[in-house]
């Protein structure tokens, strides 16, 4: 099971805050961290919303240059947003930023309000918007270098586009498809998507919405197992009855009434169980209060190291001890690496043995046998009677 953290810095949070639960989500050895993109506080949140929206692709670009495994994207970026050239010329470009971890989560948009707030088009026909922009993307992405592309849609025109830049990823960037339609939604993802995700419902609506999109694959030939099937959690998870409650209290405050799940990390754990045996091979934790990196550690320590044939994860606080060796480094494992290699440099120049102690041996016989050559060179000189003599 891959466990992903994905956030709403919608509700409040700056580029900062979300960099620091990035880098946390690395070191603990999770396996993705995903937001959303809005550029307004959703339905059911009572928040501030300070300090205000953040842009998406913008965030995603700058997490790019400063994590290095952790998958990144959108879940799930509105088409209202862009248009599909532009947006396919951002996504390459923080593909090749990240070294090829990112995947672009691609959805109708649904609250209007926020469209109106920043002047942005909510037309009725979202929905063939989606399926011509899924179209463009992945031609861009598709078409061969020297070779032009050209789309006569609806609702878009290109003409003779020189389909650049490529992604990293090939033969293009994953794509995520989401929602609970019977009928488009699972076409949309059997023609276009590496991954389906199914919003978090009972475990019936679940294994339904997975049922509907395999039959979908199988009816255009492809191969229901080439997706990947995930869903979305939003969690309270604490070890302790106050330590839920409080998490839960602090959701309630930017999520929908009945969104949050209060769990203890067994319980979580149980949950994570019942949905892998409905075909879940991918869960994203819904991460709201992002100044809580305590749940992220808790959600790594002792959820994700349960899980069969999961890794075993260390907390933050192990790690401060023993810096991780298994793909990602901690700032003090960087700073030891650094010393180490400026030593290194050291005893390349000056041959030898590592380390300091074996350094300081080195300069101490340099000495002792510059000496000696000296004192033999004057004895040499005298025994020949030269100008030493006596």
């Amino acid at each position: 099971m891959d466990l992903r953290i994905v956030t709403e810095p919608q509700h409040g949070a700056s580029y900062q805050m979300l960099l620091r639960a990035a880098r946390a989500t690395e070191e603990l050895g999770l396996g993705g961290f995903f937001r959303s993109d809005h550029y307004g506080q959703t339905p059911g949140g009572s928040g501030h919303g300070l300090p205000g929206p953040t842009d998406a692709w913008i965030t995603l670009a700058g997490l790019a240059r400063e994590t290095t495994r952790i998958r990144l994207g959108t879940l799930v970026t509105p088409v209202t947003f862009r248009l599909p050239g532009p947006l396919a010329i951002q996504v390459a470009q923080v593909d090749a930023m990240s070294g090829g971890r990112i995947e672009l989560g691609l959805g109708a948009g649904w609250v209007a309000e926020e469209h109106s707030a920043y002047g942005i088009p909510f037309p009725d026909h979202r929905f063939g918007l989606l399926e011509e922009q899924l179209e463009i993307i992945t031609g861009l992405w598709a078409t061969p270098a020297g070779k032009t592309f050209s789309f006569t849609g609806q609702y878009y025109q290109l003409t003779d586009s020189p389909a650049l830049p490529k992604p990293v990823q090939r033969p293009h960037v994953p794509i995520i498809v989401g929602g609970g339609g019977l009928r488009r939604t699972p076409r949309l993802a059997a023609r276009f998507a590496t991954e389906y995700n199914s919003p978090r419902k009972p475990a019936d609506v679940i294994a339904a919405n997975y049922a509907r999109v395999r039959a979908a694959c199988t009816a255009i030939g492809r191969d229901p197992g080439s997706l990947t099937y995930s869903t979305t959690l939003v969690v309270a998870c604490g070890r302790t009855d106050a330590e839920i409650s409080r998490r839960a209290t602090r959701m309630a405050e930017i999520s929908r009434p009945g969104q949050v799940l209060k769990v203890t990390p067994d319980q979580l754990v149980e949950q994570i169980t019942e949905l892998s045996a409905l075909g879940t091979q991918r869960i994203y934790f819904r991460v709201l209060d992002l100044a809580d990196l305590d749940q992220l550690d808790l959600l790594a320590s002792e959820v994700m190291r349960q899980l069969p044939g999961g890794p075993r994860s260390l907390s933050r606080a192990e790690k401060g001890r023993n810096p991780p060796h298994f793909g990602t480094r901690s700032w003090q494992s960087r700073r030891r690496g650094a010393r180490q290699g400026r030593a290194a440099g050291r005893v390349r120049r000056w041959g030898g043995g590592g380390g300091p102690l074996g350094l300081r041996r080195r300069w101490r016989s340099r000495r002792r046998a510059a000496r000696g050559w000296g004192r033999r060179r004057w004895w040499c000189a005298g025994a020949a009677g030269g100008p030493a003599a006596p």
